[in-house]
Parts: structure tokens; sequence; C-alpha cells
């Protein structure tokens, strides 16, 4: 494409400043503006830092590093100066072996290993691997899209799909396993059914040609030490905060928050930009906002009415997060920590161990442990009613009730803090993957100089926003020039 004059980046979570990362290496002589609604930088990248040097995340907690994705999120980190800063935990470690389910009020480790596919582990009925063999026979699906339960369900066993896939889907997405695609949340397993005709096959013999990146010496390292994931020494607000900070000294990207976009103007030639900022104009726009806020500022926007449709068909969940700090070290087990179906709570989608894992995270002023108790998603209306008018004291109530049945532990925390994350998940509903295609679809039929990145289309995970800002920058300076 041309040369452009200016871009404007519509939000500042990891999407946004990957996008303005890397619109400011590809787009020579282009002005990036972005614009934050907030007054911080960083999205749901968010690190509670105590002055006594604790650190608890709001957000993601860890990065996995495996794939393209993840290889292009650790060259980034390494890229900004980081690479000193990582915190890794490798395959071997006791957080990556062991993870529990809390099912029929009691705790149970997940099968590992062939000794796990072989024999029967509560809290499944019957071993595992007879449930691989016998997947590779099973017929393809004729239908475009199903829910991941039903998927699992029919591949493998309805057990497998009503506890573990619920349990992971909860913990992955905050939200319900017989409303989310498969196609969308795991697009491998889909693609391994299409193209080996199996599940099991894919994943051995692989299913067709994959976006690659080239791992540099911080992802080199991460694969010969076999790093199952990594954070950062002062938590994983350190990547956007570093990103912000090479995007301001490169003087060609200008940063503003408290900036909500609050209507956007096609004008044939690029767009007008309304925001408590002011009015600008843009010759492209890389939106980052969440498909709601987006469709929002369309919506005023006649020409743009069937993209608003599809954009405010993308739904959300919300999920408090309550962080608990105990005296000394109180839990039964080791491990990364433990997840439940929605069957047996679903107000609490699961506890995480972030004192076993990430222990220079821990305050150095004496043994203590760290968790994090996730609550509400698919089920928070259902459970506590508007996020906007919970009672904070209530969720930390529900967590450490939560941590006492799931765990023994009758000692009250000494600290705790909770945050509410309205809205904070896109759900991808059956058909989700087939909408985003129409959007873009709808984008490139009227030549909208418009580019859609982050988690409302292509992935929730924190390597797979920043990725979808690099595709973005891409397909503007890389294919078509």
């Amino acid at each position: 494409m041309g040369t452009l004059g200016r871009v404007a980046v519509l939000g500042g979570g990891i999407g946004g400043l990957a996008a303005a990362h890397y619109l400011r290496k590809s787009a020579a002589g282009a002005k990036v503006l972005l614009l934050e609604g907030s007054e911080r930088l960083g999205g749901w990248l968010w690190s509670n830092r105590r002055p006594d040097g604790a650190v608890f995340e709001l957000g993601p907690r860890g990065v996995r590093p495996v794939g393209a994705v993840g290889r292009n999120t650790l060259n980034l980190v390494e890229e900004l100066g980081l690479g000193s800063e990582v915190i890794p935990v490798t395959y071997s470690h006791v957080a990556s072996q062991n993870r529990f389910l809390f099912v029929r009020g009691q705790l149970w480790k997940m099968p590992a290993g062939l000794s796990g596919l072989l024999k029967t582990t509560p809290p499944f009925s019957r071993p595992l691997l007879p449930l691989l063999l016998r997947e590779m026979f099973v017929s393809k699906n004729q239908r475009d899209d199903e829910s991941i339960h039903a998927f699992v369900s029919r591949r493998f066993s309805p057990e497998l799909a009503d506890i573990a896939v619920d349990s992971l889907c909860r913990g992955v997405f905050a939200g319900d396993c017989r409303r989310l695609s498969v196609g969308a949340c795991f697009p491998d397993l889909l693609r391994a059914e299409r193209h080996r005709g199996s599940v099991v096959l894919g994943m051995i013999l692989g299913t067709g040609p994959r976006a690659d990146v080239a791992p540099g010496p911080l992802a080199q390292r991460a694969q010969r030490e076999r790093w199952a994931q990594w954070s950062l020494r002062r938590g994983v607000q350190s990547l956007p905060e570093a990103l912000g900070r090479s995007l301001e000294n490169s003087g060609s990207v200008e940063l503003l928050t408290g900036a909500a976009v609050t209507g956007l103007e096609p004008t044939g030639s690029g767009w007008t930009i309304h925001s408590e900022h002011g009015q600008t104009a843009a010759d492209h726009i890389v939106s980052a906002l969440p498909a709601k806020a987006l469709g929002a500022a369309l919506s005023s926007s006649s020409s743009c009415s069937p993209l608003v449709e599809l954009l405010q068909q993308v739904s959300y969940v919300s999920v408090a997060v309550v962080s608990l700090e105990y005296e000394g070290s109180v839990l039964p087990v080791q491990g990364f920590g433990h997840l439940l179906p929605s069957s047996e709570d679903p107000a609490v989608l699961g506890v995480v161990y972030d004192s076993e894992f990430f222990p220079q995270h821990n305050s150095p002023e004496g043994e203590s442990t760290r968790l994090t108790v996730m609550l509400g998603g698919a089920w928070f209306h259902e459970a506590f009613g508007d996020p906007d008018l919970v009672s904070l004291d209530e969720l930390v109530s529900r967590a450490v009730s939560a941590v006492e049945r799931h765990l023994g532990v009758k000692q009250s925390p000494r600290w705790s803090s909770v945050e509410v994350h309205r809205d904070c998940i896109p759900q991808y509903y059956e058909g989700h993957a087939r909408r985003v295609e129409q959007m873009r679809g709808f984008i490139k039929s009227r030549l909208l100089p418009l580019s859609l990145v982050g988690s409302s289309y292509d992935g929730v995970s924190v390597n797979d926003v920043i990725f979808s800002g690099r595709s973005a920058v891409e397909k503007l300076f890389g294919a078509d020039q």
C-alpha cells in the first residue's frame, strides 16, 4: 500500500502497544498516535506491586513460550532489553508437573505421563488411553463449527468434556464450554480433525503449514531449558511499561492516555476520530479496542452498520480476581493450582498457587503463601449480580471460604485485595470465526482503512494478542509492498 502520513492506534493495552511498536519499525515516515481511554497503559496486564516487594498479578500471571506466537513474544522481550528480568518455570518444575481438579468435594491430581493414561485416575471413571485410541476411528463432523463440549464428547467422552474440558475452559476463558466454539478457541483441534481425521493423529503428525517465527537468543534459551512459562521480576506489567517507554523515546509515536474514543467517521480518504482529547484525523486506524467499544464508536456511521452489528455480537464476561496472602506455608499440595467444573461450584473458577511457581514475587519479609482465586466469569451475574454493584467484602469472603473448603486452610489471610474486571474476556461462541471473517470481508469490500487486532478476534492469550498486532502491521506494510 502507499505511504501513510498518520496512523491511529485505538487502545493502549498490550495489543495496541504491540501494534504501535511494529508500526514504528515498519512504517518509515509515518506518524503514529495511540489513544488510550484510561490513565494507564497495559490493559489487563496489570501487576499489584506492594511496597514490601511482593507482586500480585491482577491479570495474566505467566506467559507460555511455545509456538510461533510464544517465540515472537520472547523476541519482543529481548528487543526491549527485558531478557535479564525474565523468571522462567521449566517443565520439570513441580508447578508444571502438578495440576489439580476439585471435583465432588475433593482435590484430584490430573493424570500425567504414560502411567497416568494407562490406569483409572479419579475423578475419571476409566483410563484415558483407550479414549485416545478410540478417537482415531471417530468419523469427522460435517458441521462448520460446534461447541468445545460437543466436540470433546463426540471424539473422546462426555465425562472428559464434563470434568476436564469444562474446567479448562473456565480457567482459560472464564467461559462455558457448552457455548464456546472449538474452531475459534482451539483451532488446532478442529484443524487436526479436518486434515488428519483425528485429533491424536493431528497432534502427532501436524496439521499443515503454519506461521513461523525464527527464535532469537532468549527464545532459543527457552527451548533449550524447556520453559513451560515465564514472568518478569516486577510482574508482567513490566512488558507494557517497557513498550510504552520505547514508543515514547522513538520520537515517532505519540501516546495519549485519558483519551477514550467516542466516535469514528470514515471520510473517504481516512478517518475523523472523536475522543475525550478532542478531534483528530488519521489515514488508517488500527483498532485494539474491544469489539463492542469499536462498534459503539462506529455506531453513528450508517455506512458501517453491518460491521457494527457484527462487532456487537461479540460477548464478554466479568471476572473477580481475589489476591490472598497467608502467613507461612499453608498448602497441602504442591503445584500450579486447581480448577473446578461448573457442576461443582459455578461461582468459583479456580485457585492459582502463585507462590509455588513464582516465589520471586513473594514478600522478602518472612515466609508466606500467595494465592489468587478467580470468581464469576460466565456465571458472574448468576452468582453475584451486577459486577458494578457487587460487594467486594462478599467476594473476598467467598474466596477465603473456597480456599478453606478446597485446601483445608483454616487460618485467615493476613492480607487480601480484590479487583473486579468488567467485561474482560471475550467469549468466542459458535460461529465466531465466521463472524470475524465477515467483519474483515466487509472492511476489505468497502476499502475501509481499518485493521482489527486484540483479544476480541483471533485469540485471548498474551501471545495471541501481541502477534495479532504484528500480523496486522505486516499486512499493511509487508505483503502489500
